[in-house]
C-alpha cells in the first residue's frame, strides 16, 4: 500500500514538532530591548551642515567651469560634455602611487522599489571642498571631498510599486544659487538647500502612475533648470521639462514625439501611435554659451521591438535636438537610428568639442558608429562605425541612409550588438590633452523577438522580448578615436564596459569593469598603467577634482541596474555601494 505524499508530509511533520517540548523552540533570555533604526526619516533631512560653497555657484561660473579645474561644477564637468579634466598632479609616471584617501559607503535598509536592480551610478558634483551626491532610492548627500565626512544625509520618499524599467538608480545632482536639484525616480523635482539638506521647493513633473519616471542629473542653463524623462519602455510620450530655478514653476515642456498634425507627426503614420511613442530623454545634455543651443538625445520609440502600428521614421526619436533653453524649441535634429526596432536609444551624451575653426559635435551612438556633426546647422560631418560585431545592419558614410540587415521576427533573430546597443549610456570623453576622442563598448548578440502587443497603461509595451544566451557575451573594452574617425588605439577587457570614461591632463584614461577593477590607461598608447580592485561593478561617472592642492579621483561603485540587457553573465555578482576616492601617497 503506497502513502500519499500528503500524508506522508503531515506524519513526518507530527513527528518532528514531538522531539520538541514546544514548537517554540528554545526560550532565550532577551538581553537587549530593541532600537528604531536612526535614519532620516523619509523626505527630510539629518540633521548637519555644509559650508556655504553652492551659494557662489552661478550659471557664469558653470560657463567658465574649465577656469577651475579643483571642481566638478556640473554633470560632465563642464557644459561641453567632455569629461576631461586639466589636472595633472596624478599622472602616468606617479600613478602606481595611487591609494585609496577615503571611502563613503551607503546600502539599502528596509524595504525598497526593484531591490535587485538598485545601482550607485551618480557622478559626484564638486564645489570648494563640497561633494555633493545622489544615489538609489532617493537619497541625497553632501559630503567632505577631502575626508569623506558626511555633511548632512536628505532622502525623498519612493513608492514601493514605481514601474521602473533598468533599475532603482539616478545619475546625480545639479548645482547652483546655494541649491542642490534632485529629480526623483517618482517624477518630483527637488530643491535642496546645499548647507542644511533641508527641501526648498518641490515640483511634480512626471505620472509614475503612467509609467513616467526619471533617472537623470538636471542641467542648469540660466535661471532655468531642465530634466528630461524616463520610461519609453511603458509607452509614454517622451518630454524635456525646464523650470524657474527659484520657484519651481514649469517654464516650458518639449514633447519629443510632436501630436498629430504637428511637424514630424508624418512620420508615425498612426495618429494613435505618437501618444505612446517613447522617445524618453533619460541623459543630461550639453549646452554651447556661445550659441545658446542645449543638445539633447532621445531613445527608442514604442513599442521597442515591433513597428506595424508606427510606419516611418518615428521623429523625434533616437535622434539629437538642438533646442533654445529659453522656450524649448528645435533649432535643427538629426536622427540616428530612424524607425528603431532594435532599442537603440540616441541618448548617449554629446560632446562638443572644435577643431579647425569649426563647432562639432561628437556622438558614440548604440547603433554601433560614431557620428560627428556640425553643432550650428546639424550637418552631417562623419560616420564612423566603433563597436564590436555588428549585424543589425550599417550605415551608408556618404549618405547617412540606415541600411537594416536583421531585424526582430515572432521566431526570434540573432542580432549584434543586442539591446544595450554596442555603449550602453555610461559616457564617452574627448581629451584636450591628446585631441583623441575615447568611448568604452560592448560586444555582444542577443536573440530577438518581435511581436504585436496591445497597449495598456503603466505595462511594458515591448512589442518583443529578448535573450542573450551564455556564449554571446564577447566582453568590451576602450577605443581611441582621432576626430577623422581612425582608430589610436584599442584596449580590450573580457567583460562589457560599462562606465564612463574621464581623462586628464595628466595623460590618463579612467575606466572601471563590471567585475570591481578601476584602472587607468595611458592616454597616448592605452597601456593599462594602474588597477585597483573596489568589490563590487563599476556603472558610475569617476570624476576629479583637487582639495587643498591635492588631487584626487572619485569613482562611485555598485553593480545592478538593467543587467539582463547588457551583462546576464554577471548577474549575482558581488553587490556593493560606496564611493572610492584616491589620491597619491605622501
Amino acid at each position: 500500500m503506497r502513502i500519499s505524499t500528503k500524508l506522508f508530509a503531515l506524519a513526518l511533520m507530527g513527528g518532528l514538532a514531538s522531539c520538541y517540548p514546544s514548537q517554540m523552540g528554545p526560550q532565550w533570555p532577551i538581553t537587549q530591548t530593541a532600537k528604531p533604526f536612526d535614519g532620516p526619516p523619509l523626505d527630510s533631512a539629518q540633521r548637519g551642515q555644509a559650508p556655504p560653497v553652492a551659494d557662489s555657484v552661478t550659471f557664469e561660473r558653470i560657463v567658465g567651469a574649465r577656469n577651475e579645474p579643483h571642481n566638478w561644477l556640473t554633470y560632465y564637468g563642464a557644459y561641453d560634455g567632455q569629461r576631461f579634466s586639466a589636472l595633472d598632479q596624478i599622472n602616468a609616471s606617479n600613478v602606481s602611487r595611487l591609494r585609496p584617501a577615503w571611502v563613503f559607503q551607503s546600502a539599502p535598509i528596509g524595504l525598497m522599489a526593484t531591490p535587485p536592480a538598485y545601482s550607485l551610478e551618480s557622478a559626484p558634483i564638486v564645489v570648494d571642498g563640497v561633494m555633493f551626491l545622489s544615489g538609489f532610492d532617493g537619497h541625497v548627500w553632501a559630503i567632505n571631498a577631502a575626508t569623506g565626512e558626511e555633511l548632512w544625509h536628505y532622502r525623498h520618499q519612493i513608492p514601493l510599486d514605481i514601474p521602473l524599467c533598468c533599475g532603482n538608480v539616478n545619475r546625480g545632482v545639479a548645482v547652483a544659487r546655494g541649491r542642490v536639484f534632485y529629480s526623483s525616480p517618482n517624477g518630483h523635482l527637488i530643491a535642496i538647500d546645499a548647507r542644511t539638506g533641508h527641501p526648498v521647493w518641490r515640483t511634480v513633473w512626471l505620472d509614475p502612475r503612467a509609467g513616467e519616471s526619471s533617472t537623470m542629473a538636471p542641467l542648469v542653463v540660466k535661471n532655468l533648470v531642465i530634466v528630461g524623462s524616463s520610461g519609453a519602455e511603458y509607452g509614454v510620450r517622451g518630454h524635456i521639462d525646464a523650470f524657474d530655478i527659484a520657484t519651481g514653476q514649469r517654464v516650458w515642456r518639449r514633447y519629443t514625439v510632436p501630436a498629430p498634425g504637428e511637424p514630424g507627426s508624418e512620420t508615425w503614420g498612426n495618429t494613435d501611435a505618437s501618444y505612446r511613442g517613447g522617445g524618453t530623454a533619460w541623459i543630461t545634455g550639453t549646452y554651447d554659451p556661445a550659441l545658446d543651443l542645449v543638445y539633447w538625445g532621445t531613445g527608442n520609440p514604442g513599442p521597442v521591438f515591433h513597428k506595424s502600428n508606427r510606419p516611418g521614421s518615428n521623429l523625434f526619436t533616437n535622434s539629437v535636438l538642438a533646442m533654445d533653453p529659453d522656450d524649448g524649441s528645435i533649432r535643427w535634429h538629426y536622427q540616428y537610428t530612424p524607425g528603431d526596432v532594435w532599442d537603440y536609444d540616441g541618448v548617449n551624451e554629446n560632446i562638443l568639442f572644435e577643431q579647425g575653426g569649426r563647432r562639432l559635435l561628437a556622438h558614440f551612438d548604440k547603433n554601433g558608429y560614431m557620428f560627428v556633426l556640425d553643432r550650428v546647422t546639424g550637418q552631417r560631418v562623419s560616420v564612423t562605425p566603433f563597436g564590436g560585431r555588428m549585424t543589425w545592419g550599417r550605415i551608408d558614410p556618404a549618405s547617412g541612409a540606415v541600411i537594416p540587415a536583421a531585424v526582430p521576427t515572432p521566431q526570434g533573430t540573432e542580432i549584434c550588438p543586442g539591446p544595450a546597443g554596442a555603449k550602453e549610456w555610461p559616457h564617452a570623453t574627448y581629451s584636450r590633452s591628446t585631441g583623441l576622442l575615447y568611448t568604452p563598448y560592448l560586444d555582444y548578440c542577443a536573440t530577438v523577438r518581435g511581436f504585436e502587443q496591445e497597449f495598456k497603461e503603466s505595462l511594458d509595451y515591448l512589442g518583443g522580448d529578448f535573450q542573450i544566451s551564455p556564449g554571446q557575451m564577447h566582453g568590451g573594452g576602450v577605443k581611441a578615436f582621432r576626430t577623422d574617425g581612425s582608430l589610436a588605439w584599442h584596449w580590450r577587457y573580457k567583460f562589457p564596459i560599462l562606465a564612463s570614461l574621464l581623462s586628464t591632463g595628466g595623460g590618463l584614461v579612467f575606466v572601471g569593469t563590471p567585475d570591481g577593477q578601476f584602472i587607468a590607461l595611458d592616454a597616448t598608447t592605452g597601456r593599462q598603467v594602474w588597477q585597483f580592485r573596489t568589490g563590487t561593478g563599476i556603472h558610475s561617472n569617476p570624476v576629479t577634482y583637487s582639495v587643498a592642492g591635492r588631487q584626487y579621483i572619485a569613482v562611485p561603485t555598485g553593480w545592478g541596474g538593467w543587467v539582463e540587457g547588457f551583462a546576464p553573465d554577471l548577474i549575482g555578482h558581488e553587490r556593493g555601494s560606496a564611493v572610492f576616492v584616491f589620491s597619491l601617497t605622501q
